[in-house]
């Protein structure tokens, strides 16, 4: 196999990494959210929560494996040519590690018996330190890489940019304790991350048939 073969290869396989990351992200909280009960509920509480409480290692490790994932196809579009890109989506990928490594506070009286309002603690001001940058970079990441490849995938790009952005508004909002968003903040943040991983997933497979 020629150099240049090998080269390809390799950014194909890192490319590869970016169809995995999304889907293996939301069906772990998907089905965590279904099976996590003792007071969790999917449509109030963030994501991140499920790592509190029982078995919250698995969504620990869906955090890191998922960013590590991120990371390599990251790289792949780095290889490519894709640069800004690359280092807005790496940064999607460190900020899902940080939240992997660092563990929310709680929110919304989840655990049972904690506060509505965020008490915050160190280790969750960092995760949450991790995680807003890593949002910004992923909604700018769909907007830097929504041109020069057809104005179908531009309207797409940008249109997923603003639902991904409103809907993590309202998570925010809800997570803060909006009264009116308090009961759907969870369900807006999945809408928010499921809206910005399908357009990394088509990302990934518009560079794969480039490279």
């Amino acid at each position: 196999m020629s150099v240049l073969a090998e080269r390809n290869l390799t950014t194909r396989r890192l490319l590869s990494c970016g169809l995995v990351a999304g889907p293996l992200f939301v069906v772990a909280f998907l089905i965590q959210g279904a099976v996590k009960g003792s007071g969790y509920d999917w449509m109030r509480h963030p994501v991140s929560s499920l790592a509190l409480g029982d078995h919250g290692w698995v969504q620990t490790a869906n955090f890191l494996l998922t960013g590590l994932l991120t990371l390599a196809f990251a790289v792949g579009l780095w290889r490519s040519g894709l640069r800004v890109g690359a280092v807005l989506i790496g940064v999607w990928g460190v900020g899902l590690i940080g939240a992997g490594l660092f563990v929310t506070d709680p929110v919304s009286g989840f655990p049972v018996g904690t506060p509505d309002a965020i008490d915050y603690t160190t280790v969750g001001a960092l995760h949450d330190a991790f995680s807003l940058p890593a949002f910004v970079a992923l909604a700018a990441a769909q907007v830097v890489l929504s041109r020069g490849r057809g104005w179908k995938w531009l309207v797409y790009s940008l249109l997923s940019a603003t639902a991904f952005l409103v809907c993590d508004v309202l998570a925010s909002s809800g997570f803060g304790q909006t009264a009116v968003l308090v009961d759907v903040a969870g369900l807006f943040q999945r809408l928010a991350v499921i809206i910005g991983l399908t357009w990394t997933v088509l990302l990934a497979l518009r560079v794969l048939r480039r490279t």
